[in-house]
């Protein structure tokens, strides 16, 4: 698949940072307290440990823009109602995942750069120089904020592995490109230890890329497998549990190419649909894993209670 993108669409898609940064640490708000809800939800696909963490979450008020621009306002209200959401507000999360394969520890993406990581880590039992291998699903902001930590990498025994379109679309942007000067600051300086990698490519023991074009260029997931089970890390391919399920076909704002990313929303979602293969989402409310079942012309994220849990 080819994916075209114009210098305004990447400037549009760079408009991504002022939602990051206005991300905080979720927080549990019963009987008026302010304990911090869990950043670190362990379980095990086959012999593989996994272990979703929450670097951020931020509440957000007009998602209708973001979801749901073509769409109507009873429409988007409807949707919203029959999902038990607020048309009006919705709360986003920002979640890496760690993997262990046996012989390494492997980290999907690095969060918003704000410190969150580190504090899921540690919740986890882990310490950034324990991370041996650390994989970009695409170069958003969120995605790419957390490889620095002034100025210095912050995984620093660890090799990095990225899609070789997604690289050399955003490291050719000019200066004033808001992603591309993150793409700079933070991820050229570790090329020399990056592997670049194209779609269906073996990242470590039963983790394999699976491209998903067109929330970016080079947008990939990755199926984990082990013991005869699968699991599907999407990113950013749906970015809400409602409507982007709901509705694959509704353009997202951030979607660089809303085309092409609808056709991939439509084909991973059906497949795990269909195979009743589960699934981890960058921005699912958290542990961030559940399963898609067809509902209508659409979908429905079902969130796991205790089927990953072991």
């Amino acid at each position: 698949m080819t994916v075209s993108l114009s210098r305004r669409a990447a400037l549009a898609g760079a408009a991504a940072l002022p939602l990051a940064a206005a991300a905080t640490p979720v927080l549990a708000g019963a009987h008026g307290g302010r304990a911090e809800a869990p950043t670190a939800h362990s379980f095990k696909l086959g012999e593989m440990p996994v272990t979703t963490l929450l670097d951020a979450s931020s509440l957000r008020d007009g998602p209708k823009p973001l979801f749901g621009a073509a769409a109507s306002d009873a429409e988007f209200a409807e949707v919203s109602a029959e999902n038990f959401v607020s048309a009006e507000t919705l709360q986003f999360y920002f979640t890496p995942t760690l993997v262990d394969t046996g012989a390494e520890l492997v980290l999907f993406d690095t969060g918003l750069g704000a410190g969150g990581i580190a504090k899921a880590l540690t919740a986890a039992g882990v310490t950034p120089d324990q991370i041996n291998v650390v994989v970009i699903t695409h170069m958003h902001p969120d995605h790419i904020g957390g490889l620095m930590t002034d100025g210095a990498p912050t995984f620093a025994n660890a090799r990095y592995i990225m899609g070789s379109a997604e690289y050399n679309f955003w490291s050719k942007m000019e200066a004033g490109n808001r992603v591309g000067d993150l793409v700079a600051s933070n991820v050229t300086p570790l090329t020399e230890k990056t592997t670049f990698i194209d779609n269906g490519a073996s990242v470590a023991p039963g983790v394999t890329a699976m491209a998903s074009f067109g929330h970016t260029p080079g947008h990939m997931g990755f199926m984990l497998e082990s013991g005869g089970r699968q699991l599907l890390l999407t990113a950013d391919l749906a970015n809400h549990y409602v409507y982007s399920f709901a509705r694959p076909d509704w353009a997202f704002s951030f979607d660089a190419d809303a085309e092409a990313a609808s056709a991939s929303r439509r084909r991973v979602l059906g497949m795990l649909a269909a195979d009743k293969v589960p699934m981890i989402g960058y921005h699912m409310p958290f542990p961030a894993a559940g399963f898609v079942e067809t509902r209508g012309e659409g979908f429905r994220y079902v969130p796991v209670s205790y089927q990953l849990m072991g």
